[in-house]
């Protein structure tokens, strides 16, 4: 069963009194449970393509599918419905606040699902402590080290439970050691069932993913399977 479908898919931007072509075309699937990564240089169309997938935009051409619901023509708060519901996000940049501590950052997804306060920080709380954060929980982002604030924004992306977890270049800002390390919890998230995408430039990471697909000058050049 798949997640994701996208069908011929363009995305033009205007840009002052130029079109930019952002995706050209674009046909792909990605089945519920599985683990890929998009890679592709600056400029790419990586980051345009993981915007449609993400909910966070629609396609100025052809068919976009996410979860079952035809979303080409959606509007913002039917995207946002379905990001709330369905997707995780975890970014390079982290994006915690930071006068919040640990569990408060991670239960800011949930304050629209209409849960009681106390039910969204105890779910909150288990999150945390499944990531390694459980001696962390009254912290702030700046009395924590890279890889851990990363582990605040994994919990985040999984506090609804969402179908598609999206990375990305989740290890730009981490050192090498503690990058492997915040791979191996997605390798662990797709092992327990999680759909898994990563976007990224660099090729060693996306070589963690089974299925690799590459994107350059807005168009699929070539996919991979291992």
């Amino acid at each position: 069963m798949s997640v994701a479908r996208l069908e011929d898919v363009a995305k033009t931007y205007r840009v002052g009194d130029q079109d930019i072509h952002a995706l050209r075309g674009v046909s792909l699937e990605i089945d519920d449970g599985e683990f890929v990564a998009i890679v592709g240089p600056s400029g790419s169309g990586k980051s345009t393509l993981m915007h449609l997938l993400g909910c966070l935009d629609t396609p100025s051409s052809g068919r976009m599918e996410i979860c079952g619901q035809d979303l080409s023509r959606a509007s913002r708060d039917r995207l946002a419905r379905t990001r709330n519901r369905d997707i995780g996000f975890v970014f390079q940049s982290f994006n915690l606040l930071p006068r919040l501590d640990v569990v408060a950052n991670i239960e800011l997804p949930l304050l629209y699902s209409g849960l009681r306060a106390a039910d969204r920080r105890r779910r909150a709380e288990e999150v945390a402590r499944s990531v390694g954060l459980g001696e962390r929980l009254r912290n702030r982002p700046t009395q924590l080290s890279g890889g851990q604030c990363q582990r605040v924004a994994v919990a985040r992306a999984l506090v609804n439970n969402p179908r598609i977890v999206f990375g990305d270049e989740p290890t730009g800002n981490l050192d090498s050691t503690t990058g492997r390390l915040v791979l191996d919890m997605f390798r662990d998230l797709h092992k327990s069932g999680k759909t898994i995408v990563l976007v990224t430039h660099d090729r060693d990471v996306a070589a963690v993913a089974p299925r690799v697909i590459e994107i350059r000058d807005g168009k699929i050049s070539r996919e991979t399977r291992s």
